[in-house]
């Protein structure tokens, strides 16, 4: 197959989907395939060559991941500050490819737009479709449909940074609680709280990733993961932070315990199954998918989010959880690939 690799744009989360797209892009030439990282928002010129022309079957796409959320506004300032967030050619390259794999996070990539762009334009392409894509990265209406699916989710506030004061937090979720962006995933923008004080900042951080927000009850307890592909739930990963919590230094920078499978009851796994492959149907999700939990002292479970993109990096837990079920990061990467060649075949 000819596989664009769909990554960069202008999300937070940018590094963190080149380094799965230049992970993804190496693997599926390795089993095979002939491939092109393309970066969605930068585009790539086809003056003098055709979109044909830009697969390779011996990709060398490296990237890295600093301490630091990347500088957008350095991206768009060598980009003209073109507003358009699709670039020169992208459409042009994945219209000659048998499929895209999305290794975008955050932004376009998991709120829908890519995926209705494409849809509009009959590219077949990986993951969850428009519809599920917006409904789990809206984090307050994924939780609303959570709840009336019956799947325990820790109570929130929606909060208006432009219209809301932090007393709206302190009278209906209280303290301790976390702040987080509505729409932003990697732990980009979130704060936990443990003090009044601490509101104002923690607010005024996740503001800058948009002006809606979500404030959880805080929940103590174990932290879990578990993804589920192609109807299938994978060991569940528990993640245990060196310090703090798992917030993007912590994820990106090795700094967090990871056990799979995680040690936990066969009773508690049956729990996470049956509540993941609920959320899977609950938010119209396709393909694959993570779904994260709090596991409570008395054995509550808590579901978190979903996530539709979930990483590909070397400390990104989906293939960690594949390769406990016997499935090589390679082998993965097919499996996702050729969910999508079947897109509009029904």
């Amino acid at each position: 197959m000819n596989i664009v690799v769909l990554a960069g744009g202008l999300s937070p989360e940018r590094d963190v989907s080149l380094v799965s797209g230049g992970l993804i892009a190496r693997a599926l030439a390795g089993r095979g395939h002939k491939v092109f990282l393309l970066d969605v928002y930068e585009g790539v010129s086809l003056e003098g060559k055709t979109p044909a022309e830009l697969f390779t079957d011996s990709p060398e796409y490296i990237f890295s991941i600093t301490h630091e959320v990347p500088d957008l506004e350095e991206i768009r300032r060598r980009n003209g500050y073109r507003r358009e967030l699709v670039g020169e050619g992208v459409i042009e390259v994945c219209r000659a490819a048998d499929v895209v794999f999305i290794a975008l996070h955050g932004d376009m990539g998991e709120n829908g737009q890519i995926q209705a762009l494409f849809d509009i334009l009959r590219i077949k392409y990986t993951g969850t479709g428009y519809a599920g894509s917006l409904l789990a990265m809206d984090k307050d209406i994924s939780k609303r449909l959570l709840r009336l699916g019956g799947v325990p989710t820790p109570d929130w506030v929606y909060y208006d940074t432009k219209a809301d004061r932090p007393e709206k937090i302190l009278e209906t979720v209280g303290l301790p609680c976390v702040v987080k962006p509505l729409a932003c995933g990697s732990s980009v923008g979130v704060s936990m709280i443990e003090e009044p004080g601490e509101l104002e900042a923690a607010i005024s951080l996740a503001a800058g990733y948009g002006r809606y927000l979500v404030v959880e009850k805080k929940i103590t307890g174990r932290e879990f993961s578990v993804g589920v592909l192609d109807g299938r739930v994978l060991p569940p990963i528990e993640i245990i932070p060196k310090s703090g919590f798992y917030d993007y230094v912590n994820k990106y920078q090795g700094l967090t315990e990871e056990i799979c499978p995680a040690n936990i009851t066969e009773a508690d796994f049956r729990k996470m199954a049956d509540c993941s492959l609920r959320v899977f149907e609950i938010l119209r999700l396709y393909g694959y998918a993570r779904i994260d939990y709090i596991l409570d002292a008395d054995g509550g479970l808590w579901c978190l989010e979903a996530n539709t993109l979930p990483g590909m990096t070397p400390y990104s837990l989906l293939p960690q959880e594949a390769a406990a079920a016997g499935i090589e990061y390679g082998e993965l990467c097919e499996i996702i690939a050729r969910q999508g060649l079947v897109r509009f075949d029904n």
